[in-house]
């Protein structure tokens, strides 16, 4: 079993900045794609950013130069770090891991629980 771990949000006044954290913990071999996704209240999940299990990363065109998504495998964490946060960007913030494990080698798409991240004017 796997388990994903989100942490760092919180409130943060326009123009600040915060960095979630995403842990992936159990039996795992290898993480293909992490991502991280948001969900404003009556709207849509939306895909945030994308990160390659070499690294490679894409945006949303909303946070395209303010956010940036990293990963560190050794610690199976992916990061997103967010500046010039605005009012626009209040979500549930989810993290989403591709997990290689012993009974899943296609990389199953494992979810966080979710964490709010309220930016006020």
């Amino acid at each position: 079993q796997v388990h994903l771990v989100e942490s760092g949000g919180g409130l943060v006044q326009a123009g600040g900045s915060l960095r979630l954290s995403c842990v992936a913990r159990g039996s795992i071999l290898s993480i293909n794609a992490m991502r991280w996704y948001r969900q404003a209240p009556g709207k849509q999940r939306e895909l945030v950013a994308t990160v390659t299990g070499d690294g490679s990363a894409n945006y949303a065109d909303s946070v395209k130069g303010r956010f940036t998504i990293s990963r560190d495998n050794a610690k199976n964490t992916v990061y997103l770090q967010m500046n010039s946060l605005k009012p626009e960007d209040t979500a549930v913030y989810y993290c989403n891991a591709e997990v290689v494990s012993p009974t899943e080698a296609w990389g199953y798409p494992y979810w966080g629980q979710g964490t709010q991240v309220t930016v006020s004017s």
